[in-house]
């Protein structure tokens, strides 16, 4: 379900009631990664959507979903970043996964894998590459996009 316009605390509120459904090393690592492109993207708008299968946040320069460029996604399994557009961008060290026509990620175990200057040049190339251009000042905004009424467990069942 979509959902409605609701203030910047109250959306921050539900991010953080979204990440809480993760186990606690999960949630701990959404945070950091969250934290680390937030600082990538200090402008433009963060997409939040907690669906079926993932929860994801969204960067882009727009609140469309289709001008996003990068997105992190959570599940049980661990945590991604996924390039939206990334079959287009040059990858020299081959580090994007995926065999997508649009669609290239990499998992992350740690935020420091975003400090890795083949990363770092990819999440760069991914900006410069944008149909739409991120504002140049202001500040981000938080939008939740929907929340899926049934999900999949984001926590791994124990045995």
């Amino acid at each position: 379900m979509k959902t409605a316009a609701i203030s910047p605390a109250s959306a921050e509120r539900q991010v953080k009631a979204f990440i809480a459904k993760f186990e606690p090393k999960h949630q701990a690592l959404i945070r950091s990664v969250r934290t680390a492109l937030r600082k990538h993207f200090p402008t433009g708008v963060e997409l939040a959507y907690d669906n079926y299968n993932f929860f994801l946040l969204g960067y882009g320069p727009t609140e469309h979903p289709s001008d996003a460029v990068v997105s992190i996604a959570s599940g049980a399994n661990g945590v991604s970043v996924c390039f939206l557009h990334g079959a287009r961008l040059p990858d020299p060290k081959k580090i994007l996964l995926g065999s997508g026509t649009q669609t290239r990620f990499i998992r992350v175990p740690s935020a420091d894998v975003l400090k890795r200057p083949e990363v770092e040049a990819l999440l760069s190339l991914a900006v410069a590459k944008a149909r739409t251009p991120f504002p140049t000042t202001g500040e981000r905004t938080l939008v939740i996009r929907s929340v899926s009424a049934k999900q999949r467990p984001r926590r791994r069942a124990t045995a």
